[in-house]
C-alpha cells in the first residue's frame, strides 16, 4: 500500500469534518493508501509534523482552513523540492479562499476524493522574509487587522462578510503607513492604509478584488495598494472599490511583480493567509514558482 499522511485541524470552520472523518479515511483506504492521521494540537503544529513526517510519504492530505494549508505548505518549503509529496486539500474553514481559487468541491467527501485522486497542479508559493511563507495573500493594514482580530465565532457566523464589513466600517479611522515598494526597476512611495500581495482569485470570500488576470502558477504576484484617503470622496471611492469592485481611482494601485522589496518608517503588522505574520520595517517578498504540487480536478482557468 501507498503511504498517506493526513493532517487534520478539527476546530476549523463549523467543525463539520468530525462527522465525516471515518468516511474520509475509508475512502483513502479504498484508493490503496495506508493512512497516518495527525490531529493538530495548537498553532504551527501542522508545520512541525510535516517537517518531521512528510518525507517518504506518497501523498500528504490536510483538512482545515487556509491557515492550516499555510502551515502544511510552510513545512514542505523547508524540505528539498524533490522530496515534497503532492498535497490534497479538504477545505473545512470559514472562508476557504484558496480552495475557491482551485475550484475544489465544497462537499467534504467530494473534496476528499479530489484530494486523493485529483490531477497534479504545481502552484506558486510566496516567501516572506527568510523563514515564512504564504499560499495566497500577504497583507497589511485594514484587511490584515480584520483578518486576525475577528473572532473565530464571528467568522463562522458571517463568513466573508465579517472581513469586508469590518474593513469598510473602519476606513475613516484607519492608520496609514509611509512605505516604499520596489520591484523590477520600479518604485512607489506613499502612505497606505491597505496592501495585498496575492496569488488568488478570492480574498475574504470576494472574487476579483485585485482586478487583474490571475494564474496560480505564473511566477507573479498580483498587488493591490490603497493609499490614505484625503477627502470624503476618497473614502467613498475606497469603500465602493472594496465592496463592489467598481472602477479604479487615484486611491488604488494595481500591478504585478515577481519580487517586492518593501520598507516603512515604522514597524508594520502583516498577515499571511489570514494569520498574524509579524511586524516589520523592511521585508523581501519573493515568488517561488511552482514550488508545491496540489491535487485538483483540473488546473484552474485564469479569471479576469
Amino acid at each position: 500500500m501507498k503511504n498517506l499522511l493526513f493532517v487534520v485541524n478539527p476546530r476549523s470552520g463549523k467543525e463539520q469534518l468530525r462527522t465525516r472523518l471515518l468516511d474520509i479515511i475509508d475512502l483513502f483506504n479504498k484508493y490503496g493508501y495506508k493512512v497516518t492521521i495527525h490531529i493538530t494540537q495548537d498553532s504551527q503544529d501542522a508545520a512541525q509534523v510535516v517537517r518531521e513526517c512528510a518525507q517518504g510519504q506518497d501523498l500528504l492530505v490536510c483538512s482545515g482552513g487556509d491557515g492550516t494549508l499555510n502551515e502544511v505548505v510552510s513545512g514542505l518549503m523547508s524540505m528539498d523540492r524533490d522530496c515534497r509529496p503532492p498535497v490534497g486539500y479538504i477545505p473545512s474553514g470559514s472562508t476557504n479562499d484558496y480552495a475557491s481559487s482551485l475550484a475544489l468541491p465544497k462537499k467534504l467527501l467530494s473534496a476528499a476524493q479530489t484530494a486523493v485522486a485529483g490531477k497534479p497542479f504545481p502552484v506558486d508559493v510566496g516567501q516572506f522574509g527568510a523563514e515564512k511563507y504564504f499560499v495566497y495573500v500577504a497583507a497589511f493594514g485594514a484587511f490584515t487587522e480584520v483578518s486576525y482580530s475577528t473572532p473565530q465565532e464571528t467568522k463562522n457566523l458571517l463568513g466573508h462578510q465579517a472581513y469586508m464589513l469590518e474593513a469598510v466600517k473602519r476606513i475613516p479611522t484607519l492608520k496609514s503607513y509611509a512605505m516604499r515598494f520596489e520591484w523590477e526597476g520600479k518604485e512607489l512611495e506613499e502612505e497606505f492604509i491597505l496592501g495585498l500581495v496575492t496569488n488568488t482569485i478570492s480574498i475574504g470570500g470576494f472574487k476579483g478584488l485585485v482586478g487583474l488576470d490571475v494564474a496560480l502558477d505564473d511566477g507573479e504576484f498580483e498587488v493591490l495598494l490603497i493609499r490614505r484617503p484625503r477627502t470624503p470622496r476618497d473614502i467613498a471611492s475606497i469603500a465602493s472599490y472594496l465592496v463592489q469592485k467598481e472602477g479604479e481611482n487615484d486611491c488604488v494601485y494595481q500591478f504585478r511583480a515577481k519580487n517586492l522589496h518593501i520598507c516603512s518608517q515604522e514597524p508594520v503588522d502583516w498577515s499571511l493567509d489570514g494569520e498574524y505574520g509579524g511586524s516589520h520595517k523592511e521585508i523581501l517578498i519573493e515568488n517561488r514558482n511552482r514550488a508545491v504540487t496540489l491535487l485538483t480536478e483540473a488546473p484552474p482557468v485564469p479569471v479576469v
